[in-house]
């Protein structure tokens, strides 16, 4: 028995999410189908991160036991080739540990948001970022994602039906930089509550209109009550970007 890690990129767009549901099509559910495919093996294969539906990733990991005896390259090849046509492809895979565990053993993970920040409807990032067209002041919100960063109570930016037993989580990295454009929201932590990070996003597009002050995210935060943060950003402009181990 061999445990393969496998890094994944995917188009989030048509599928119900990381997850496999009965409600439709996800990406936990392609690969498992690929690797049984493949190997006539049925083992469950476990991501790094659960993304919701419509959200995409570039670094994706995740984990899964095979007991045939074969290559990484094959194993990337193999799961490629019968992933086709799914907008899903395995960028590498290798051999680890039995210990390893793509969720739990995670150190970081982080994540890409995209603001395209323009009066023209998009072309070629439909379904790729969030079309803004009010003008967005990226310094004001990069000023207030700063009161954000470190250790605090996140119930502000908590989804309804998160899981995760605290709402305590620590913020490493919280930084916005306009590109042209583009707006880039990148975000780094061990871990998110659900929907965190969009919560964040929405939030600080406040800012950006100039609607809000960074004092008034601060208030959101120090409120812990979902009803004083600002609005959920779309998942089509979430990336998970990477994670560290």
């Amino acid at each position: 028995m061999t445990r393969w890690r496998i890094t994944v990129e995917y188009d989030g767009t048509g599928f119900v999410g990381w997850q496999r549901q009965e409600n439709g099509p996800s990406i936990q559910e392609a690969l498992e189908s690929a690797i049984e495919r493949f190997s006539g093996e049925t083992p469950r294969v476990f991501g790094a991160g659960r993304t919701d539906a419509g959200v995409h990733a570039s670094g994706q990991v995740a984990h899964f036991d095979l007991e045939k005896a074969t290559g990484a390259a094959t194993v990337a090849d193999a799961l490629n080739a019968h992933l086709r046509p799914d907008p899903i492809a395995v960028l590498d895979a290798a051999a680890v540990e039995p210990t390893f565990d793509a969720r739990i053993s995670a150190r970081q993970r982080a994540y890409l948001y995209r603001i395209v920040n323009r009066r023209a409807p998009l072309t070629t990032d439909r379904d790729r970022a969030w079309p803004v067209q009010t003008p967005l002041d990226a310094r004001a919100m990069n000023e207030a994602a700063a009161r954000l960063v470190g250790k605090h109570d996140f119930s502000t930016f908590r989804a309804s039906l998160c899981q995760a037993r605290s709402p305590i989580k620590t913020l490493d990295v919280l930084d916005v930089a306009r590109e042209g454009e583009e707006i880039r929201i990148e975000v780094r932590a061990r871990s998110f509550l659900h929907r965190q990070v969009r919560n964040i996003v929405g939030t600080l597009k406040l800012v950006g209109e100039g609607r809000w002050s960074a004092d008034d995210v601060t208030a959101a935060l120090e409120a812990r009550d979902r009803s004083k943060g600002g609005p959920t950003a779309p998942a089509c402009g979430l990336f998970l970007t990477e994670v560290l181990y």
